[in-house]
């Protein structure tokens, strides 16, 4: 398991090479304000979608990627 410093340093990582950095602090502002329940958001994510349709949609980002 990764220590919190190097999974915090690793988040914010990502968060800014896929954001930028504004919107990385932006995204870990609306977070700290707004209670935020991860796991329900998860449950409710694709709530529309099947399981094929999602491993669909994730082999077509996938490959659009390489």
């Amino acid at each position: 398991m990764k220590s919190d410093t190097l999974l915090r340093y690793e988040g914010m990582d990502i968060l800014i090479k896929h954001l930028g950095k504004v919107n990385a602090e932006k995204f870990i502002s609306l977070i700290i304000k707004e209670p935020f329940d991860y796991t329900k958001w998860q449950t409710d994510l694709w709530a529309d979608k099947t399981v094929k349709e999602i491993s669909q949609e994730a082999m077509e980002y996938y490959n659009s990627k390489k």
